[in-house]
């Protein structure tokens, strides 16, 4: 945003969900989730969250939207690989989604 714009705002941090907090928030909006799905989910979510290169790490709107869709589909496990079911509803970049699949394949700049 613009300079001039930013001048009159006035800017609030607040951190970001701790997972306790995201599982509250969570079961506002999907009571009856299944522990398994819930639990799943959530580190998925916590651990691309944390991967490297992401321009856009996603947010709680997006887990929220990935459970639905993951509810609505009938998706009852899931796991951190290249065939993570609809993983658009949390990245939302091209650039995004390559870094996830390079890192998930072992990438170079992500061997230790």
């Amino acid at each position: 945003l613009p300079d001039a714009f930013l001048r009159r705002c006035v800017f609030h941090f607040i951190d970001f969900p701790t997972p306790d907090l995201m599982q509250r928030i969570v079961d506002v909006h999907h009571p009856g989730l299944g522990d398994a799905l819930a639990k799943q989910s959530m580190e998925i979510f916590y651990e691309i969250r944390n991967m490297r290169r992401l321009r856009k790490r996603p947010s709680t709107s997006e887990l929220i939207d990935w459970i639905a869709v993951l509810k609505a589909a009938g998706v009852k496990d899931l796991k951190l690989d290249s065939s993570l079911p609809y993983l658009g509803t949390l990245l939302k970049k091209e650039q995004d989604l390559a870094a996830f699949a390079d890192q998930i394949a072992g990438g170079p700049r992500y061997r230790s």
